[in-house]
This record gives structure tokens, sequence and C-alpha cells, in this order.
């Protein structure tokens, strides 16, 4: 793939990306969406077509007079690639231009802590050999990875580092494809904003309930990452005198009580010390297990679940005082069990928090559920579309030559 070969596409980023997040629209919407006179956004339409980006999808309705023509995305032109890693493992998919899941979901397990990056770059080059998708057609990978997650210095500073490169750099080097990095729950923030419930919500807190408690936030309409990134680190909130070392080597972290880890751990002891539970029926007790036995009605991972939903609660009374959200979206891998969640988190957040805030903020529970992180990987390439995907490209073309 050359620069030079989808200038039409970079070049008109917005109208692309207005395109990809809703799929068809007319040339209207797309004015809006862009800021751009229709005239202008008629004519660049038509370049796309001309180019074989862009087709007519025959008309929308009308209140009255000419029905105006539909416009979307060709899906088959280009491609995208996500990789969602958490803790334990890393999943892959190839995604089109009408967000489309257009190969299989690849899992690789590991775990984080010990992963090398040759070692991850091998599993990359693996799906890319097997995925059934040219690599020449796929325009960029959005890694989505937990950790403390510079986006853009291209690093992670928790996990996967690299001597003398950026974990981007050497991705890149190695895979020959523009690399976008961002924190997990950012890209689930990212993936509901554009795919999910939090869509036309201004305000938004994202939790990402999954092996930690991730936070990604969506302020006046825009993901915020703080400073440098590292932004939304809510797992890492002190709340308890527990004595629990975390992961972040702090003692009472909201994660040591409340995180999927956490009531792993408690599971397996419970079963140690006898506890009547399905769960004791598992070779192996993980929060998978957890979950279906819990969506099945299993009195202890019920209890589990919401023992653990209400520490949350007390970590969003927190969240509400400062930030006071139109929402909380729960998503990720726990908001399989999102209804389990309301009532302790309800009861939490009615003990701790002024009911004059509460008044104002709305739980919703995620419809993208699993699939939410890999959304927003994809997203995540979508939205770097434009100056900063050319100059990858550009990056890349050039060190190929040089080699």
């Amino acid at each position: 793939m050359t620069a030079n070969r989808i200038e039409h596409l970079l070049n008109h980023s917005n109208l692309i990306k207005c395109l990809y997040y809703n799929e068809v629209l007319t040339s209207a919407d797309i004015s809006n969406y862009t800021g751009k006179s229709i005239p202008h956004t008629i004519k660049v339409l038509n370049e796309l077509i001309k180019e074989g980006y862009v087709a007519e999808k025959g008309f929308a309705n009308s209140s009255g007079g000419r029905k105006p023509l539909n416009y979307s995305l060709i899906a088959d032109t280009h491609y995208l690639l996500s990789v969602a890693m958490n803790q334990f493992s890393a999943q892959m998919v190839v995604v089109d231009m009408n967000n489309n899941f257009v190969s299989n979901v690849v899992r690789y397990e590991f775990d984080i802590h010990l992963l090398q990056a040759e070692t991850f770059v091998a599993h990359l080059k693996n799906f890319l050999e097997n995925c059934g998708i040219p690599k020449t057609n796929i325009l960029g990978i959005g890694l989505t990875m937990p950790g403390f997650v510079d986006t853009e210095a291209g690093v992670n500073y928790t996990f996967l580092k690299v001597s003398g490169h950026t974990l981007v750099e050497y991705i890149q080097q190695n895979i020959s494809i523009p690399v976008f990095l961002d924190n997990d729950s950012t890209a689930i923030a990212l993936a509901e904003q554009k795919f999910g419930v939090a869509a036309h919500i201004k305000n938004v807190m994202v939790l990402n309930l999954g092996w930690g408690i991730g936070l990604g936030m969506i302020l006046n309409d825009k993901i915020f990452r703080g400073n440098n990134g590292l932004a939304g680190e809510f797992s890492h909130i002190p709340l308890f005198k527990n004595g629990k070392l975390c992961n972040c080597g702090k003692h009472g972290c909201l994660e040591t009580e409340a995180s999927l880890i956490a009531v792993t751990a408690t599971a397996k002891e419970g079963i140690r010390q006898g506890q009547i539970t399905s769960l004791a029926n598992y070779k192996e007790v993980d929060a998978d297990v957890i979950i279906t036995e819990a969506i099945k009605g299993d009195v202890f991972s019920v209890k589990l679940i919401s023992e653990a939903a209400y520490h949350v609660g007390e970590g969003l009374a927190i969240l509400i005082h400062l930030m006071n959200p139109a929402a909380i979206v729960l998503s990720g891998k726990g908001s399989v069990v999102g209804k389990l969640w309301l009532a302790p988190i309800q009861q939490a957040i009615n003990e701790h928090c002024i009911p004059m805030l509460t008044n104002y903020t709305e739980f919703i529970i995620s419809n993208l559920n699993t699939k939410a992180q890999l959304i927003g990987g994809a997203a995540l390439v979508v939205e770097n579309f434009g100056k900063k995907l050319e100059d990858k490209l550009a990056a890349i073309e050039e060190s190929a030559y040089a080699n």
C-alpha cells in the first residue's frame, strides 16, 4: 500500500469518518457533520465514488420534494486490524469500512506481565498470515491494552517495554502497518460514544468491568485522556484499609476488592472453605465461569458479583461528586451480567452520594458487551485518518525503500 494510493481517502478524512460512524448518510447529513457546503460535499462524494471508495445507496425518505440520495463507504476497499489486549490474552479481528468483523476473532493467551514484544509481534504476524485479508489492504492497527499508555508518544509505561524504541515504532518496523496505541478503557469509551449507548450524551463515564476496573471519560462530547493519556485510573482509588497489595504497588485500591481478579480469588477461597456452590464442579475457576454461573443463578456467584458491584458503587460515588456525569455506562467483560451490578451499585450510590447529584446521573448497561474494545480499536484507526495516518504510511514506505 502506498500513501498516494489512498490520497483521496486521507484528504477527506472527516467525510470518511462520518460515513464510517453512521454507515448511510445523505449529502446534507454529511455537510452538517463536516461543516462544508452541500455543493462542496457533493463534489467530494463524486470524487470518492470515482475512486471507488463511496457508493450511492438509494434514496432517503423525504417529507416533501425530491428525495435525496444516500451514500455509504464501500466496505471492502480497505480494512482495519483491531487488537484488544487484557492481562491474560489478546483478541484480534479484521474490520471492514462498514464496521463489520470480516475475519474470525482469534485469541492468543499469555500473562501480560511476562509477555515480550517479540512474542507479541510473532502473534501479530501469525494472525496476518492466516486472517485471509492481504496485509497491503489493511490501513492500520488499533492496539488497545491496559497500563499507563501515552497515546502521543506511542508508549505503554507498564507493559511491553522495548529498548531503544517506542512500542509503536517497534511494531511498525516489524509489521509495516501503521499502529495506533491507546488504553483499553479509553478505547471502550470511544466505542460506546461512536456505536453504543453513550452516543449523543455529552458527559459520560464508561466503566470497563474487566480483570481490573478501568474508566474511559467522555467530556463535552470528546474523549478525555488527561495531560498525557494517563487519566482514568479509577481502580487505583485507595478506598480500603485491607492491607491487600495492588498490582500498582499500593495497598487498598478499589481493584483489590472489586476487580474480576479479586472476585476470582475470593471464589477460590470460598470453595476451599467448603462453600456450597456450582463453581465447585469446575476444574478451574475463572471470571468467565463465575459470570456464567451467576447468570444461571448460583447464589455464591451472585453474591460475589454483588459485593464487588457495591464496592464499585462506592468508587462511583466519588466520581459523581467530582464529575456530575449525565450517564455512567457499564461496559467491558463484566457487563454481560450488567443487571446483577445495577442494584448493589445503586445501593452504594444511595448511601454515599448527595441525592441532588444522583438525580441527574443515569446508569446504562452497554449493548456492545465483550465486543466493545475490539470496536474501539478499529475506531481508533479511523480517528487518526488524515495527517497522522498519512505520515505513518509515508514513514513505513520510506523505510521499505531504504532497506
